[in-house]
């Protein structure tokens, strides 16, 4: 997580917003907890559903909404 939010530029705000897109919550404080280094005592690992629904997100916010099928 912490190597694409470097190589997409994003900051706290745009990944939170990102994860919106897909109706998934998450606040800057937990969000923060991911990226803190692991010695640290609030890290977070970031867990599959986050990331599965972060790269989800990001399909949507680069691309635009899937087009209904028909």
């Amino acid at each position: 997580m912490k190597k694409l939010r470097v190589a997409l530029k994003l900051n706290d705000q745009e990944i939170v917003d990102i994860l919106k897109l897909v109706d998934f919550a998450i606040t800057k404080s937990e969000l923060a907890a991911i990226f803190r280094n692991k010695e640290h005592e609030n890290f977070k690992p970031c867990g599959d559903q986050i990331l599965r629904n972060f790269l989800n997100g990001l399909i949507i916010f680069k691309r635009g909404p899937m087009p209904p099928k028909v």
